[in-house]
């Protein structure tokens, strides 16, 4: 009797820490599918497709301002050649619930200088039911060395 016990507690335990992994991971993984956004945005920003930009936008297709926004964009920041992604500084590496904040990419396409903007973003969801990725707005070009202000 008292080795089922054990063995039953064993059992609960490891079944237990696997779930709890699972979570962190999904907790910690917020930040990479956010790169994967980002980097989705900045892509077709340079290859000047704003149908695109527009879907990727959360609610762009619906906002007169927010698609000549993007078609803004996409005409200044067009440039030909492979977009390499330098830094994301993300709005968030860890959550357990959803969250707004804003992040920072740098990129570069081909031969171009880099180029800086900030991404507002919302992490919709939770550990328990996953996370869905939503970008709400896109800056213009920033001086290499700017900082995105905690709200634009």
């Amino acid at each position: 009797m008292r080795r089922r016990s054990v063995i039953a507690l064993i059992v609960l335990t490891v079944v237990l820490f696997l779930v709890v992994a699972a979570l962190l991971t999904r907790a910690i993984g917020v930040g990479d599918t956010q790169d994967a956004a980002i980097t989705q945005l900045v892509t077709a920003e340079a290859r000047g497709d704003t149908a695109a930009v527009v879907s990727l936008i959360d609610g762009c297709e619906r906002s007169a301002a927010c698609r000549a926004r993007a078609a803004e964009l996409t005409r200044t920041l067009r440039r030909p050649g492979k977009v390499e992604v330098l830094q994301v500084t993300p709005s968030t590496t860890f959550a357990l619930a959803g969250s707004v904040g804003v992040a920072r990419v740098a990129w570069l396409a081909g031969s171009s200088l880099p180029r800086v903007q900030c991404v507002r973003v919302r992490n919709a969801g939770s550990v328990l039911v996953g996370f869905t990725i939503h970008l709400l707005k896109v800056s213009g070009r920033l001086a290499s060395d700017a900082s995105c202000p905690p709200r634009f």
